[in-house]
Parts: structure tokens; sequence; C-alpha cells
């Protein structure tokens, strides 16, 4: 398996400005949440990327990207019936290849000198098979991720072979259909925004797709769940966060992440040690 080609989609109503705002990089720099992205996307050797974007948008986003706007394929996505839907939008750039796929609205810091997405290619290449990025997340934050059920892989710790795909399962169907041994009381294994997927996926997303009725919509995680019922899918836990900027404070929380983990980290902490004694 090579994975050459990446896929972002920020096609939602509530994700069309999340992008475009700006946080200052590990070294001092003021940047756009969507170039720190396709630094990430960068940083695993992909060059092709596509950005699935509501109508009109493109140029805007061209601009946001910086540096990296002129490598970039945009697809617009008229009528959106879905997350599902938008990544579908997207299915002749990556023909019979798999892909690297990540959504607009996360952020990603890592411990090590590797990419939470060199990470999970790594991963993909090494089984030969789809693999989602998960993180261990409270149960009162599972409004806002799909989470995944599943089984440990012997001798592989932090990843696991998936059963179960939920989109934003309440604590009670989580307790019921998402346990997962070893996992700490009250913690799930949620989507961390970022897949390799076959392009078998795509074939999952036009059914579903296809079978909407009038008012409804499609999640990638319902045809997350049919692959895993239909072929090996797995699932890793990174070296790494990921930050949803979406959500309240998200991308105060993000940007601290990534001040903390630059270059003057040291003058972060204790900028922050004061304002906090100061409060």
């Amino acid at each position: 398996m090579q994975v050459t080609k990446a896929i972002i989609t920020a096609a939602g109503q509530d994700q069309t400005a999340l992008p475009l705002q700006t946080v200052v990089d590990r070294a001092g720099n003021v940047r756009t949440a969507l170039a720190l992205l396709l630094d990430e996307v960068s940083s695993a050797g992909i060059d092709d990327v596509a950005l699935v974007v509501s109508p009109g948008q493109a140029e805007r986003y061209r601009q946001a990207a910086s540096v990296h706007g002129d490598r970039i394929a945009f697809f617009e996505q008229h009528d959106p019936r879905g997350y599902g839907d938008a990544l579908l939008r997207a299915r002749e750039f990556a023909g019979d290849q798999s892909f690297l796929h990540l959504v607009s609205d996360h952020l990603y810091v890592t411990r090590n000198c590797k990419s939470c997405a060199t990470q999970l290619i790594e991963v993909a290449q090494r089984e030969q098979c789809s693999v989602s990025a998960i993180q261990p997340t409270r149960e009162n934050k599972l409004a806002f991720f799909g989470a995944i059920g599943g089984a440990p892989l012997a001798r592989q710790p932090g990843i696991y072979e998936v059963h179960t795909v939920l989109e934003k399962p309440t604590p009670t169907v989580a307790e019921q259909q998402l346990i997962v041994a070893g996992q700490r009381a009250g913690h799930y294994l949620c989507l961390f925004g970022m897949h390799v997927l076959t392009p078998g996926i795509f074939d999952l997303l036009e059914q579903a797709v296809a079978g909407l009725e009038d008012g409804q919509t499609a999640n990638l995680s319902q045809s997350l769940h049919e692959l895993a019922q239909s072929q090996r899918y797995l699932a890793s836990q990174l070296d790494g966060e990921r930050y949803n900027i979406g959500e309240k404070y998200g991308l105060l929380l993000a940007q601290l992440a990534i001040a903390l983990s630059g270059d003057d980290r040291d003058n972060v902490l204790t900028e922050l040690v004061e304002l906090v004694a100061k409060q």
C-alpha cells in the first residue's frame, strides 16, 4: 500500500470559517489553521491534496493555504448531504488508491519528531489495510466525536481490530456497545479526525448517500462501521493529541498545546504561570 494522496473535508456549514482562523505556530509565526493542517500532510511526504469546500469558498482557502495553495485540487459540495457525502465528492481524485483523510476542524500536536500523519501511514502500510487514528477520550466529550469498539491486537500496543463504529454516541450507548479491554472507566476510543482509507470506502459512502431520504445526511462513521464488517480495519492510538477547534475553547487549547511544544516553551510556560498567579 502506497499513500500518496490526501483529502481534507471542509464543506460543513459550521466548518467554513474554522480553518481560516490564525494560530501562532511552534516557531512563533502567525499562520492559518489550514496551513498547519497542510504542514501535517506535507510532513508525511504527501504533496497531492484535495480539499472539499462549500461552493464559492475555493479562493479563500487557497489564500489561507499560503505556500501550499498551488498544490491543492478543489472540489465543491453542492447540495450537501453530510460529511460522508463531502468525502465522496473527491472520489475521482483518489481513484483506485488508498489515501490519507483529515477533517479541517482539527489540529494535531505530537510529542516526538514524527507527525501524527506519518505515524498513521506507517501503521497502514505495515498492516496493509484501512486504519483510523483514535484517542482515549472522556465520556463527556462523546458528543463531539465518533467512537470505536473492538479488540486489542496481540503484541501491538495501542492498535485495535475495529468491530463497531458509532457517531457521537451517548455515554449509555457507549457503555453498552463500545467496550474495549484495558480502557479506563469513563473513557472511550474516539476518532482522531484522521484516517488512511482504501478506495472501497467510496462504494460504501455511495450506497449510504443513495439510500438517504429527504432531510437526512450521511456521516462517515456508519460507512466505517460497515467497512469493519466487510474487511480488516484497524484503529491506532498515536503519539500525539488532536484538538477540535470547533468546540468551545478548542482553538485556545490547541494554541496552548502548540506553544508548549515549540521553540519558546520555557518562555510561554513562565508567562502562563505569571498569568495564573495574577488571577
